[in-house]
């Protein structure tokens, strides 16, 4: 029955680059029928103590949690950390460095964007900031829909911010080993995110799991708001493979711009081992009404 438990461990809020505060996240995540849950903003834990407390005022059990920008093989690869203590001083200063070359990024795509035609659009990303440290191409594309230069964010990645193409600018983030020692030595487990994602040819994804299980990694999304329903079952048998704990989480940024809603993912296939078993000593219970 583990299995069937409705946890959803991976979502964003205005702390990172979501539109919705933690509280609304929790509220959003409870009225849909989210049993476990865990807010995971970008290289950055400073919306944790609100999560905790909205999650614990509406019943809500809740594990602590972040998503770390890794670089692997030039790629962006995401590792989301479940469970750690939000307080620890390592986690947070790495964190911090992780979050430094934002700024000047951001300077960088704006720049590229006026050579293209398109004049003020850091002070227009900004606009949908809720943490300067944290602006992200996300917060450009907010901006180009809202002026009308693409409908959707959709097209903005296709016309823009991407390899190739208009405001496209790469950044160096966390080595792996360094996410998952930080996430470790937190006291919580490291999660590959959305495997699905990565542009990587089969034996790039091999040497990702390789290297990332032994640097201590322990678990993978297996379903997610950006897998296929095929892509379950290839992530399933992956979690097998290397040993790894499955995890399930929408990778919910708003209501506007995504296609899974919080608790909306279908049940983690039967054979693999939920996550929330290995960590069901880190699970922050919410407090059960007296009977």
């Amino acid at each position: 029955m583990t299995h069937l438990l409705n946890a959803d461990l991976h979502c964003h809020s205005v702390v990172s680059d979501g539109t919705l505060t933690p509280e609304a996240l929790a509220a959003r995540a409870h009225a849909n029928g989210v049993q476990l849950w865990s807010l995971t903003d970008h290289d950055e834990i400073g919306g944790q103590q609100r999560a905790i407390a909205a999650a614990h005022a509406l019943g809500l059990d809740y594990l602590t949690g972040v998503e770390i920008s890794v670089t692997f093989a030039d790629v962006t690869v995401h590792i989301v950390g479940l469970g750690f203590d939000a307080d620890d001083a390592a986690l947070a200063q790495g964190l911090l460095a992780t979050r430094g070359g934002r700024g000047e990024r951001a300077q960088e795509i704006a720049a590229q964007l006026a050579q293209a035609g398109i004049a003020g659009a850091y002070e227009g990303a900004l606009r949908y900031v809720g943490n300067p440290e944290l602006i992200s191409r996300t917060h450009f594309a907010r901006h180009l829909v809202d002026v009308g230069i693409c409908q959707d964010t959709s097209e903005v990645f296709r016309r823009f911010l991407v390899e190739g193409k208009p405001g496209y600018v790469p950044h160096r983030w966390a080595r792996l080993g360094d996410a998952v020692r930080w996430i470790r030595q937190a006291g919580g487990m490291a999660v590959i995110a959305h495997p699905g994602r990565y542009r990587f040819t089969p034996t790039e994804q091999y040497a990702l799991f390789s290297e990332f299980t032994q640097h201590g990694g322990q678990g993978v999304e297996v379903v997610t708001g950006s897998h296929l329903p095929s892509e379950y079952a290839t992530y399933a048998a992956m979690a097998q493979e290397f040993g790894l704990a499955a995890s399930r989480g929408s990778d919910f940024h708003s209501p506007d711009e995504s296609h899974t809603d919080l608790g909306q993912l279908p049940d983690l296939p039967g054979q693999v081992t939920p996550i929330w078993q290995w960590l069901e000593s880190r699970i922050l219970r919410a407090p059960r009404p007296a009977h």
